[in-house]
């Protein structure tokens, strides 16, 4: 009797087992959703498609992008969050949904820490100090000491309350004593119009959406963020070569699943994305006309970097007084 109970109990931890490694070698067998907090069409969007058409090429399921535009990608978060963690959900978010919303919001639907496992971080994105074409100051020092002499007489824009060029501009006049009034707009096109046209003296701006008007001397570049000129604006130094290293004017994307997502797919998932967007076409074709930077990392690393981006930006909200409801 012994015997036949030992045996039942072998046959079915073999059973258990076979079955494990059926599903796992079965793994995708259904489309991949990757969720994208932002509207079809925009450079965001794009890139994320670039990426999923080639991942579906490999893994042999297709990558459907599910767009869930609003509230600041917090209508993106929750619903991931609230998503099984079975390997067929993925996000695709900037800061703001991972490091931000938790200090610009009195309370948000989903925890950027428990709801989710990290992935890998996609892409950086540099942001660009661009002044009115005719602002007295031809480089960073230069600025920096023109609104010394002119406290509160000075303006800066950004796409609004909480946004990454809000923070970046906050940050930089907190470790700098500068004191500017804030304008914000509704987009990035009406506040460069604004700058092109005098009216704003400087704002943070991607290098994609300002790239386009240096040439012709619409705004005046004076340095980038990030760890290489940008091949969008080859002629405008980073912040590092000019002084001033610790500039930070950046935002990221990043990839996050939904907690519970096996780690050997999260890992996977980490190892194709990198291989597709570090090929020299890829970067040329989706990442540097828009000033970004590839990275694709591992979870691990995402996970370390996560967690002191958060305290910096809890620390950017902090000085920016952005406050939104």
């Amino acid at each position: 009797m012994k015997l036949l109970r030992r045996s039942m109990l072998l046959g079915a931890l073999a059973t258990l087992a076979f079955s494990g490694v059926a599903q796992a070698q079965s793994y995708p067998s259904k489309p991949i959703r990757i969720v994208l907090p932002y509207s079809a069409g925009g450079p965001a969007d794009v890139l994320v498609r670039a990426i999923s058409q080639k991942l579906g090429e490999s893994w042999g399921q297709p990558f459907i992008v599910d767009n869930k535009p609003g509230a600041n990608e917090i209508i993106a978060a929750d619903f991931v969050a609230k998503s099984p963690g079975d390997g067929y959900t993925f996000m695709v978010a900037s800061d703001s949904a991972f490091s931000l919303n938790q200090n610009l919001y009195p309370k948000i639907p989903y925890d950027p820490i428990k709801d989710f496992v990290p992935v890998a971080k996609l892409a950086i994105g540099n942001l660009m100090l661009v002044t009115r074409p005719d602002f007295p100051a031809n480089n960073v020092k230069e600025f920096i000491d023109y609104v010394k002499r002119n406290p509160g007489k000075l303006n800066y824009a950004s796409i609004g309350a909480g946004s990454v060029n809000h923070l970046a501009s906050a940050w930089f006049n907190s470790i700098n004593g500068l004191q500017m009034e804030h304008i914000a707009f509704k987009g990035l096109p009406p506040a460069v119009q604004e700058v092109m046209a005098g009216r704003i003296d400087a704002m943070f701006a991607v290098t994609g959406g300002v790239a386009p008007f240096l040439d012709s001397g619409k705004v005046k570049a004076l340095a980038v963020a990030g760890r290489n000129r940008q091949p969008a604006a080859p002629n405008v130094p980073i912040f590092a070569e000019v002084g001033y290293p610790a500039i930070d004017a950046s935002y990221y994307f990043g990839v996050v699943a939904p907690k519970g997502t096996p780690s050997d797919i999260t890992s996977r998932f980490a190892r194709d994305m990198s291989k597709i967007i570090n090929t020299p076409e890829f970067k040329s074709k989706y990442l540097q006309p828009l000033g970004f930077e590839a990275v694709g990392d591992t979870p691990e690393q995402f996970a370390t970097f996560l967690k002191s981006d958060r305290e910096l930006g809890a620390q950017k909200v902090k000085v920016s007084g952005a406050k939104l409801e």
